[in-house]
């Protein structure tokens, strides 16, 4: 992972936005939570760890009506341990809850619910079986994810998803071994895998997987395989290409300026000759007067004289 850096400009599309979301992941946000409003579920939403705001901006623009949005993150804060604070020191340095904040705004209305400190804080802030989506993307130490995967355990709704972000980077060992530890032993369910994350539910993975096959079959921009592991069917999906979902625009958006078309080239001879002159008034009147025969018999002495 190479650290993104942070502007002090507004951005004007979700792609201005600094931060790792790529776009088959935003395809899969989308679709998910579109199937939850379509399916009738109800419930808020959770996103532990923000950065800068790229996929928070997306999971606000999908509240329904009664629900509730809330993120949390260190931001500027000091973190639980030293391997923590030494993790943030390296790859968040340029995160500030101002650039977040600037950077949601451009896009809603108002901010969420905002949790500044460690994820080990969202138990104690939000209630059991709320939740219909969560993202985990905070620390990638193993410890720490192993106390997110629980409170999202607690906090998810029996048919809601979770997403583990970096769940198999070669840099987060400690997210992969959660996950699967979690998969194997902590009633954990995969739904599918993306390149970056692992989206799984303590519910029946099986609706959401046959629906979710049906739409990615019919897409030439996915690579999908399906295999077997430990009992649980692995739904694997890659990018080919693929360009990310249209999404609104911010409040600060302003449209590109078309380029003028450039002016016809004009070769060397014909920049040259010097231009006919136009007819005279008499020789118009005189055209438009003669018969026919005349004007030829006119035109034959001209050429005969030239």
């Amino acid at each position: 992972m190479t650290n993104a850096q942070a502007t002090d400009k507004h951005p004007g599309e979700l792609a201005d936005v600094p931060g790792w979301f790529p776009p088959l992941d935003q395809m899969l946000f989308t679709w998910f939570l579109d199937q939850q409003k379509k399916a009738g579920i109800k419930g808020d939403l959770l996103e532990l760890g923000v950065y800068m705001g790229k996929s928070a901006i997306l999971l606000g623009h999908h509240l329904q009506d009664g629900e509730r949005f809330t993120v949390c993150d260190l931001f500027e804060g000091d973190a639980p341990d030293g391997a923590n604070q030494a993790e943030a020191a390296k790859s968040y340095a340029s995160l500030t809850q101002q650039a977040f904040e600037r950077n949601y705004l451009s896009f809603h209305d108002t901010l969420p619910t905002v949790i500044t400190g460690p994820s080990s804080l969202v138990s104690g802030r939000v209630a059991a079986d709320t939740c219909r989506f969560i993202h985990i993307d905070a620390s990638h130490l193993y410890e720490h994810v192993y106390g997110d995967i629980g409170a999202a355990h607690d906090i998810l709704l029996p048919e809601g998803v979770v997403v583990l972000d970096d769940f198999r980077s070669e840099h987060t060992p400690g997210v992969s071994v959660a996950a699967w530890e979690a998969v194997l032993n902590r009633g954990l369910r995969p739904i599918c895998l993306s390149t970056q994350k692992l989206y799984a539910t303590w519910g029946d993975p099986e609706p959401l997987q046959e629906e979710l096959l049906q739409m990615l079959r019919q897409r030439s921009d996915v690579g999908l395989s399906v295999q077997e592991a430990a009992g649980h069917r692995l739904i694997r999906a890659r990018s080919r290409g693929m360009k990310p979902p249209s999404f609104p625009p911010s409040r600060h958006y302003v449209e590109p300026v078309a380029a003028a078309a450039p002016a016809p080239e004009v070769s060397e001879a014909r920049a040259a000759r010097p231009a006919r002159p136009a007819p005279s008034r008499a020789r118009r009147l005189a055209k438009d007067l003669l018969p026919p025969v005349v004007t030829r018999a006119v035109r034959r002495a001209r050429a005969k004289r030239s």
